[in-house]
């Protein structure tokens, strides 16, 4: 299935979708979202990072800044933090650009402020992004890398088949979800904790044993 420009949904919601569905719905569907300071410090981390004109330091990797992405078979849109350039082995696989002569095989690195999480959602959102660049160029890149600022320290991804098979499901289920207008039942756990949405939630009061009360206020 291909979309249109209108079907798109949103690449960043990828990770919020797999850390939690309620919470992708209340931003993509509800259109609620505040800040806390985890999510403050995240904007404070991407402001580099996203920024078209910095300029490369001496020794660094030749790297494209916001670039905007699109996958019209996945069916979303987004900007990527940095796209470092590698010189290309294949010259059948790899792209050029004009700002740096040669041919190059792009890789998609990914800023976060904290550290790596237990789960993939960081890793999914790196694939997708990776993903829209092959179906844009028409290449296969292997590879990319999370950032994660709490341990200066990268974790380099191999895009498996296994991982792309992960983000094509996410993002159908996005749009199933988003096609129904549905806002999945919160499932109150440790993550909560840290989530910005917690108050527009209210995880404990709507799941668990306060359900019933919860509607009789509603009722009234």
């Amino acid at each position: 299935m291909a979309y249109t420009d209108d079907d798109l949904l949103f690449l960043s919601g990828i990770q919020h979708f797999r850390f939690c569905r309620r919470q992708w719905a209340l931003i993509h569907i509800d259109m609620q979202w505040t800040e806390n300071r985890l999510t403050i410090e995240g904007n404070y981390l991407h402001r580099n990072a996203d920024n078209p004109e910095h300029r490369i330091r001496s020794g660094e990797s030749p790297a494209l800044r916001a670039v905007p992405l699109v996958s019209y078979r996945l069916g979303i849109t987004g900007i990527s933090d940095v796209v470092e350039l590698i010189a290309a082995e294949d010259p059948d696989n790899s792209i050029t650009v004009s700002r740096f002569p040669g041919r190059w095989l792009p890789y998609p690195v990914e800023y976060k402020h904290g550290r790596p999480k237990n789960d993939n959602c960081d890793i999914l959102q790196l694939t997708a992004q990776a993903m829209c660049l092959e179906e844009k160029h028409g290449i296969r890149i292997p590879r990319g890398a999370m950032y994660y600022a709490a341990t200066h320290k990268r974790l380099e991804v191999e895009f498996s088949s296994a991982l792309r098979h992960e983000v094509a499901d996410v993002c159908a289920n996005m749009h199933r979800l988003y096609s129904q207008a549905v806002i999945p039942p919160p499932e109150y756990g440790p993550k909560c904790r840290n989530c910005s949405l917690y108050d527009c939630c209210n995880p404990e009061v709507v799941s668990g044993q306060w359900l019933s009360d919860y509607l009789k206020i509603l009722d009234t």
